[in-house]
């Protein structure tokens, strides 16, 4: 399973049913590169596709029962992982790191709601 396919299945079991714009901006990859993304979780059996019943056009994918639980097994090896990855560094360095990695995440997720912002006006 390719890396993007696991973050997919990732989101949608976080944050539930979404439009494949939405899971695109999630996972910070084009239209193009999202509806290949959706096309595979849907041949794969791993996510349902519905159409918005607001807006026919626009197709909102959910999981569905395999593959929440392929999403499940795929966090808990992915948690697992970090895990040991972690007990790899000195206990009194360990907080000091995740604050800085937390850090990270803050600012790279600013600069996305800077150029979605830039994008949009």
């Amino acid at each position: 399973m390719s890396t993007v396919h696991a973050h997919g299945l990732l989101v949608l079991l976080a944050r539930g049913e979404l439009s494949q714009r939405e899971l695109g901006e999630e996972l910070c990859i084009d239209k193009s590169n999202v509806a290949r993304l959706a096309a595979k979780l849907l041949e794969a059996g791993h996510a349902l596709a519905r159409v918005n019943r607001s807006d026919g056009r626009e197709r909102r994918l959910v999981l569905s029962a395999r593959g929440e639980r392929l999403a499940q097994e795929v966090d808990a090896a992915s948690r697992a992982r970090f895990a040991a990855l972690l007990e790899k560094i000195a206990a009194s360095q360990r907080q000091p790191l995740l604050a800085a990695l937390e850090q990270l995440v803050e600012a790279v997720e600013q600069l996305e709601r800077t150029a979605r912002a830039e994008e949009a006006s």
